[in-house]
């Protein structure tokens, strides 16, 4: 089961879910792609919004519920948006977590990142993209405004490309198995595997 998770109230960009984006709503790129999946049984929209709710049916996103208004809020955390869909569709053995934020992710992403969860037996899988800076050159300031290293690190005279490869979520896909999910509240509690 894929989700979709997009509430009204954004405030960064208002309405971005709806917003166009080379002549669709935003939401209807996910959407699509989606569909395209060679595995996605069922794809469902979370939102507390209807002409969100309206749009997401016209592009053919199941809407079986509406969220409720506690999981809606500025503070709400997504994971507790998955765990209410799961308690709804509590049949599904993976549960693929699509954000409309992510409108470049294509249906091949979405199916490596369950293929590695299926053939690798990976609790769960994520897409990263390598980090533009390296966490071994940042810091943070103490209570005395002094600097000090956000990952210590022995040679502080390395080159750049001497330096570990880091790597940050993208929030394109993100795959669990669904009990494993529901119980550990993260996609990321064990070392998932990322694509």
């Amino acid at each position: 089961m894929a989700l979709i998770p997009a509430r009204g109230g954004s405030k960064g960009i208002v309405r971005k879910n709806l917003r166009d984006v080379a002549g669709k709503p935003l939401i209807a790129w996910t959407i699509e792609q989606a569909k395209q999946s060679k595995y996605i049984d069922k794809l469902i929209l979370s939102s507390d919004d209807q002409e969100i709710i309206s749009v997401a049916k016209e592009w053919g996103c199941e809407v079986p519920f509406v969220r409720p208004d506690h999981l809606a809020q500025d503070d709400s955390l997504t994971i507790d948006t998955i765990i209410h869909a799961i308690d709804h569709l509590p049949n599904y053995d993976l549960i693929v977590l699509l954000q409309p934020t992510s409108p470049l992710r294509n249906a091949e992403d979405i199916d490596t990142c369950i293929e590695i969860c299926l053939e690798k037996q990976a609790k769960a899988c994520v897409s990263v993209c390598e980090a533009s800076k390296s966490p071994f050159w940042m810091f943070t300031l103490d209570q005395e405004q002094k600097m000090k290293p956000l990952i210590p690190f022995e040679n502080e005279q390395t080159n750049r490309h001497n330096l570990p490869k880091a790597y940050v979520l993208n929030g394109a896909v993100y795959v669990s198995y669904t009990d494993w999910v529901y119980r550990n509240k993260s996609f990321l509690e064990m070392k998932p595997s990322p694509i």
